[in-house]
């Protein structure tokens, strides 16, 4: 399930930067603001950030255990400690999350987004979602190497007509 919200998190952040909508120029209103945090929170965004802040402890750790292996058990104990003491500064995602989202969606919208996530099909889609980013990331992690093999044949074929061989 982390990893699922991990890759969850990874494509809300693309998702997010790749959405069209109001200009970025304009800022929104706290009301705005504070209806994209709740459909953050609906999302799941404490949830789904959480591995991000452990990311970088453990990436500290990792970068530290490799030049002072004997240090291991200090640095676990430190780790465990900083887990906890960082653990909070996840709401720094939460809220500029929740600013990209007002700045791409009107207030009313957002609160009718909100509105749909507490249907009954939006709570399914809430539920199904991060399922469908991992069958889908999986699919491509598959379908990636077997495309990259077809392009390679053709390259290697369109480049020998042209007298090259690859």
């Amino acid at each position: 399930m982390n990893k699922t919200l991990s890759r969850l998190a990874c494509a809300t952040v693309l998702a997010l930067s790749f959405q069209g909508g109001t200009a970025m120029a304009q800022q929104p209103s706290a009301s705005a603001v504070a209806a994209a945090r709740e459909l953050v929170e609906l999302k799941g965004g404490g949830a789904m950030f959480d591995p991000v802040v452990i990311g970088v402890v453990e990436q500290t750790k990792a970068a530290l255990l490799q030049t002072n292996p004997q240090l291991s058990k200090d640095l676990n104990d430190v780790s465990a400690a900083l887990r906890a003491e960082f653990g909070p500064r996840r709401n720094d995602l939460v809220n500029e999350a929740a600013k990209f989202y007002a700045q791409r969606f009107s207030e009313p919208e957002l609160k009718e987004i909100n509105n749909f996530y507490k249907t009954n099909v939006g709570k399914k889609m809430l539920a199904q979602e991060p399922l469908v980013l991992d069958e889908a990331f999986n699919y491509v992690q598959q379908w990636a190497p077997r495309v990259g093999e077809e392009v390679m044949n053709r390259f290697r074929a369109e480049m020998k007509k042209k007298g090259h061989n690859l």
